[in-house]
């Protein structure tokens, strides 16, 4: 193949891809892994915990679930603190394994090499034949196929859009959109075809572009990788020179493993040579390890000519380490995730601020009580309204309401203004603490106190 494949273009022009599929190790570890992932993708708007959706981005109503946990916009340190735990572990993922999330995890490829591909496989046939399909005129035949490949890439475009705008607005808000009047609900229809528009021409037009010059993530990785980082490579060391076979060859061979059959170029999805060293196309997809693994098994040599190798393995001899950069930045996660667990556990569904009111004394009330003014703001975090109540935790004193919270929607937040009356007798010093619990459903969510301001006895 010629140079211009290995970006994926011909003197500035678009060359389109056509990669063979070999069924090796990987490739089948990948389509297990492909299929969790599919499974859960679809399932994951409807899978409900504790009457909370599995996953919930609702950037529209600023509400947030993520594995059945709430999370509203008060939330929002939460939210930076795991960006930044995610930020973290992407850094150290590709310090030792490089692009590997590209080819095995990233939604990205998944879809387009084990969904879409497939399908265009089934209907066109390999790639000699799908390569074949497209430079010949347009005949009876071609026009089937080409027909009913697009419109089965329609039909899954659409389903993907469904349930990505599921994930959302909502399962719940989803099926209203699709069995209620279109008038409704015109930009949710709107936004769903939308979608469908753009994930079709992106595993139907774009396809690797997207991974080679649309994500940043390939361009990331070639700050992050070392000598030390493992990657898919091709072993030089053993391979080079390269040359053909020579099965009638006398005596010691001079040439490399590699007999130059360009299979690991074939079978790229990106179309570059992985001979040619460690490059930001590459997504480590292990299609190369396959098909090279087949042809070393062919003329009975060692597999992993092409394999995951660090550069210091191929040209030193060295073992993969735990460097002490991987070290460092395992700390900062582990610091990271148990802070993060830490606030997500301990986090109420409700919060409270009291506060006295400022510049105000105290008063005398009938009764020999002293009282306080103070201002109250509760947020409710579910996703249900609630009835709550303010009690002191000393039974002897009292609370009157000037302004009650009432009952405070889902995401909403109610202020309240009250008098928090201590008996005169009880007071013993200027400031006194006033323990106060916020209860729901004749259960105690929180505790807070507050100061109290009163005369010496």
């Amino acid at each position: 193949m010629d140079d211009g494949l290995v970006a994926g273009w011909d003197n500035g022009k678009r060359k389109w891809m056509y990669p063979l599929i070999r069924k090796g190790i990987f490739y089948k570890w990948r389509s297990i892994i492909s299929y969790f992932y599919l499974v859960v993708f679809f399932a994951g708007p409807f899978i409900r915990i504790k009457g909370q959706p599995l996953l919930l981005l609702n950037v529209l109503e600023r509400q947030f679930v993520i594995f059945g946990q709430v999370f509203w916009p008060q939330d929002i340190f939460l939210f930076m603190l795991a960006s930044l735990v995610f930020l973290v572990c992407v850094v150290v993922f590709t310090i030792a394994f490089g692009r590997i999330f590209c080819g095995w995890i990233c939604p990205q490829t998944i879809f387009m090499e084990m969904v879409f591909r497939k399908i265009e496989i089934w209907i066109e046939g390999d790639a000699k034949k799908r390569k074949k399909l497209d430079a010949g005129t347009w005949t009876n035949e071609k026009l089937l196929k080409k027909g009913s490949k697009h419109l089965i890439f329609i039909v899954l475009s659409f389903l993907i859009a469904n349930t990505f705008l599921a994930y959302i607005i909502g399962s719940d808000s989803l099926i209203k959109i699709m069995v209620e009047p279109i008038q409704l609900h015109l930009v949710g229809f709107i936004a769903i075809w939308v979608f469908t528009a753009v994930f079709y021409l992106v595993y139907s037009q774009v396809r690797e572009l997207v991974c080679t010059l649309i994500c940043p993530y390939g361009r990331l990785q070639g700050v992050l990788l070392d000598q030390n980082t493992l990657v898919v490579a091709y072993n030089d060391v053993r391979g080079e020179p390269r040359g053909k076979l020579d099965r009638h060859a006398q005596g010691p061979s001079t040439k490399g493993d590699c007999v130059d059959c360009g299979l690991c170029i074939d079978v790229c999805p990106t179309g570059i040579d992985i001979r040619k060293g460690t490059q930001l196309e590459c997504i480590n997809c292990t299609a190369c390890i396959d098909v090279c693994d087949e042809v070393m098994d062919k003329i009975h040599k060692p597999r992993n000519l092409i394999g995951f190798y660090s550069e210091n393995m191929i040209h030193k001899q060295e073992k993969p380490t735990f460097n002490l950069r991987m070290k460092g930045y395992t700390a900062v996660i582990t610091i990271l995730t148990v802070a993060l667990g830490i606030f997500i556990f301990s986090r109420s569904d409700m919060d409270i601020t009291i506060m006295r009111s400022a510049g105000m004394l105290y008063q005398e009330q009938p009764g020999g009580y002293i009282s306080n003014i103070y201002n109250m703001e509760v947020i409710n975090k579910t996703n249900k309204s609630q009835d709550i109540v303010l009690q002191p935790i000393d039974p002897s004193i009292k609370i009157q309401y000037i302004q009650a919270p009432g009952r405070i929607g889902s995401g909403e937040s109610a202020k309240a203004v009250f008098f928090i009356m201590i008996p005169r007798k009880q007071i013993t010093t200027t400031k006194t603490d006033v323990g106060l619990q916020l209860i729901r459903n004749h259960q105690v969510v929180q505790k807070v106190s507050t100061s109290f301001v009163g005369p010496i006895n």
